[in-house]
């Protein structure tokens, strides 16, 4: 008798990817969060939805820490403003520079749960399958599943906000983590404070979605 003896694979029917689409196009990188607390199982719901990722050589190699010390909070939240005012020097053109500078570009200091995701580098798991020649696997692994964790918080009302604007280097040496651990993502979640159908940063005139076919190239 093997696994699949007697095992029927689900069927999505139309209705499912309707509103699987719907999903996609309602994920948000938010920024603005309510005060109230996201419940303890809601969250557990998020981790456990994000280790259903596939990862080269089923690795799993993502590792995700949550940061609860008020004073890690807010040495982040300061470690960013300063990497975003660095950041805003990059741009010669003082409109575009006002613009940027206008831009709220996390909640890290609101958001009521903060989240660092690193991915393993070296991971016992997998047994090095598939990351001979492209190493880099595992931290693709480790975006799906921060990825998959997006669009489960999204189905149960709640955001989340993925945080760039930092030294990946110098937040893994704040949060004391092994050396083999490299920072992927640091993530606000929470509520949203507004919804909106029109993703803030198009909103706001930074960058609208361009056409998907001007990605798409043959050969």
């Amino acid at each position: 008798m093997t696994a699949d003896d007697g095992f029927v694979a689900p069927i999505f029917g139309s209705a499912f990817a309707t509103e699987l689409e719907t999903l996609l196009h309602w994920r948000r990188d938010v920024r603005h969060f309510e005060r109230r607390a996201v419940r303890e199982t809601d969250m557990r719901d998020l981790l456990r939805c994000a280790c259903l990722a596939p990862s080269v050589g089923n690795a799993q190699p993502w590792r995700f820490m949550r940061l609860r010390s008020a004073a890690i909070r807010a040495t982040l939240a300061d470690h960013i403003d300063d990497a975003s005012a660095s950041a805003s020097a990059r741009y010669a053109d003082p409109a575009q520079r006002d613009r940027y500078q206008s831009l709220k570009l996390h909640g890290v200091r609101e958001a009521p749960e903060l989240m660092a995701v690193f991915c393993d580098e070296a991971p016992s798991a997998g047994h090095g399958l598939g990351t001979a020649t492209m190493p880099e696997m595992l931290r693709y692994s480790t975006v799906l599943a921060i990825h998959n964790l997006w669009l489960a918080a999204r189905v149960r009302g709640i955001g989340v906000g993925w945080v760039s604007i930092l030294e990946p280097q110098a937040v893994a040496a704040m949060l004391d983590v092994p050396v083999h651990w490299s920072l992927i993502a640091l993530l606000c979640i929470g509520y949203p404070a507004e919804q909106c159908s029109i993703p803030e940063l198009e909103r706001r005139g930074w960058q609208a979605r361009e056409p998907w076919p001007d990605r798409l190239f043959e050969r």
